[in-house]
């Protein structure tokens, strides 16, 4: 195959060029640098306040027993029932109180839906959920009201921590979905209002618990 003269000779400075390197021209640029910086304070304060910015409703759990009863205190004040509750940990742990109200079936006739979670993301106030869970994928999403109960250890600074996490924890049985819930399901497609709970739920809760 015959090379004209001139594109030889295009070809002789491509082969240049690409024997040496060129120097990055800003080198602070390009990922030597955090995007967003540090938080200046606890994560579970800071996961607090993005929360609640969100229009999600946050409420703190020194241990187990403390969860227990400030959970029942709100579903009585707000008379919820039925309740719907796969995961048997938390039916263990508030069950008693409320046996009449939770179930593990029938979600689409309840009000309220109680899951865990993966991790819960600080900086940007959000609930990190998987198809891994024992509620599956619909849990979080199709009550009007959704409850989460997450512990301390499950906070992380940022998205890609909780990526590389849930990598680590899943390992080559990666959940089919990863999603992050970051506060109550809003819209404003229709001349810009803001209009909430229509994808999703209208009200979250999230209850920290500490130990």
């Amino acid at each position: 195959m015959n090379v004209s003269p001139a594109k030889e000779n295009i070809l002789k400075r491509i082969r240049e060029a690409l024997a040496h390197t060129t120097p990055m021209p800003f080198p602070q640029s390009e990922k030597n640098q955090a995007i967003y910086p540090a938080p200046y304070q606890e994560p579970e304060i800071e996961f607090a306040e993005q929360f609640t910015k969100l229009q999600g409703k946050f409420i703190y759990c020194i241990n187990r027993q403390e969860l227990a009863f400030q959970f029942a205190s709100l579903v009585r004040k707000q008379d919820w029932s039925p309740i719907y509750c796969a995961e048997q940990r938390f039916i263990d742990l508030l069950g008693e109180p409320l046996a009449d109200r939770l179930t593990t079936t029938d979600l689409a006739g309840c009000q309220v839906s109680v899951t865990g979670c993966e991790y819960l993301v600080a900086r940007t106030g959000s609930i990190v959920l998987s198809s891994a869970q024992q509620q599956g994928r619909t849990a979080s999403v199709y009550a009007p009201i959704h409850i989460c109960i997450a512990f301390v250890d499950q906070l992380v600074e940022d998205i890609k921590d909780a990526l590389a996490a849930a990598r680590e924890k899943h390992g080559s049985q990666f959940p089919s979905l990863l999603t992050l819930a970051t506060g109550p399901s809003r819209t404003a497609d229709i001349e810009k209002t803001l209009v909430v709970g229509v994808h999703g739920p209208k009200e979250v809760y999230l209850f920290l618990v500490e130990s």
